[in-house]
């Protein structure tokens, strides 16, 4: 019988370091990329690496994120089940609308996704509010990467993506590696297309 909730760590080539990750059978319920993205990680049975490749769940995640790092991973969606407990309604709305419409290599503004996902009254997305609120859904999403919160800009310019020294070169990296913004001469991801 598989425990509730698994907890592991994946390697990867970003500015902020690893990723760690919890699933359910439901699929995943949090991944976090910054040391201090701990206050929503779910208890659970901590795998060690050699425990990875034997839970399908680790190893299905480890090998879609692993393939989306080294850039050949493309496609539209991770489609990777996700278990969205941890949300509420109107997060769970946002983000929703996030996964299923905003692809690998694009972007769209804080405003606009309020706008797409009709979870805001009229009268608060006429005030600029619903891009706020938008970017709290952004900066307070459980599940990093897989849930593209890094795809949501402001309308001039990156935007915040958290407030630790790596949180905008990790945005920035990320957006690289899909093609939403032209690598720069330092960038040390993968061979891009």
């Amino acid at each position: 019988m598989e425990p509730p909730v698994i907890r592991f760590t994946v390697a990867t080539p970003l500015p902020s370091g690893r990723m760690r990750v919890a699933a359910t059978a439901q699929g995943v319920i949090w991944a976090a990329f910054h040391e201090n993205d701990t206050e929503q990680m779910p208890e659970g049975l901590d795998l060690a690496a050699d425990q990875v490749t034997a839970d399908r769940r680790a190893r299905a995640v480890t090998e879609r994120l692993t393939a989306y790092f080294d850039g050949t991973w493309r496609s539209p969606r991770f489609e990777l089940p996700i278990d969205w407990s941890l949300t509420s309604n109107l997060q769970r709305r946002v983000l929703q609308c996030l996964e299923a419409t905003v692809p690998y290599g694009e972007t769209i503004t804080y405003g606009a996704l309020a706008d797409r996902s009709g979870a805001f009254d009229p009268d608060v997305a006429r005030t600029g509010q619903a891009a706020r609120l938008v970017g709290t859904v952004m900066a307070t999403t459980p599940i990093a990467i897989l849930i593209p919160a890094h795809r949501v800009i402001a309308a001039d310019g990156l935007g915040g993506f958290g407030n630790t020294p790596d949180a905008l070169p990790t945005k920035r990296w990320l957006l690289t590696l899909e093609g939403a913004l032209p690598p720069t001469l330092d960038w040390d991801g993968p061979d891009l297309p």
